[in-house]
């Protein structure tokens, strides 16, 4: 049912012998594997997770296209034609092939460069960013981009957040750079495949866990009461 899982290390708590773990399960099932990560030590982490076998990152806060091109370098190889920052590591991902081979270096030149849309510069820069080359896909923020423009999202997203996620979903589309929705549920999809989204994140467990025990909370106490 799902091309890949996404571990959203930004927001969670982890250790190292996570990453290898987390891919190896999915790998076990056929699954793809995305890592967001955290931009105050995301070349450290990105770097690691790519060697422990996720095949995508998620980069998060970018405001100018210079941070764009400085995530990209972080996980490409390091040759004179890459311009890249990441060079030979015994991790996971070169095993059994030992790092410096052709197919290392193709490995790395093939994970996926995901760059979070989400504050006020990168909107300002949407442009410029889309035009960097390496950059596989983008994802809107609206939370964060509420916060950056001074108009904190509340349970309803304001107008302006909208119209914003909008003419970033429709300029990315333009540019050849698939963009990724936040859905909750299948229902919400249909607005975003009319406009030409194709890609889609749906759900956080701890939101789905948060809902199902709230809803089934709310329920079991109505029938405690009798009510």
């Amino acid at each position: 049912m799902y091309d890949y899982v996404e571990f959203v290390s930004e927001h969670g708590a982890f250790d190292l012998h996570d990453l290898d773990n987390l891919a190896r399960a999915a790998e076990l099932y056929g699954l793809g594997t995305m890592i967001k990560v955290d931009q105050c030590h995301q070349t450290f982490l990105a770097q690691r997770s790519v060697g422990a076998g996720f095949g995508a990152v998620l980069f998060t806060d970018c405001r100018s296209a210079d941070d764009v091109r400085e995530c990209i370098r972080t996980i490409r190889p390091d040759t004179p034609e890459d311009g890249g920052l990441y060079g030979s590591a015994i991790r996971r991902m070169a095993i059994p092939d030992h790092p410096g081979t052709a197919e290392y270096i193709q490995a790395l030149r093939d994970t996926v460069v995901a760059i979070m849309i989400e504050k006020k510069g990168a909107v300002d820069n949407l442009d410029e960013i889309l035009s960097v080359p390496g950059v596989d896909m983008v994802q809107w923020g609206g939370f964060d981009y509420s916060i950056s423009v001074g108009i904190p999202r509340q349970a309803s997203p304001h107008p302006e957040i909208v119209a914003t996620r909008n003419r970033v979903f429709e300029a990315a589309i333009k540019a050849s750079v698939p963009p990724r929705a936040e859905i909750d549920t299948a229902d919400e999809a249909k607005a975003f495949l009319d406009m030409g989204v194709r890609h889609f994140a749906v759900g956080a467990d701890l939101q789905i866990l948060h809902d199902r025990w709230k809803d089934n909370g709310e329920r079991l106490r109505k029938v405690l009461s009798g009510a």
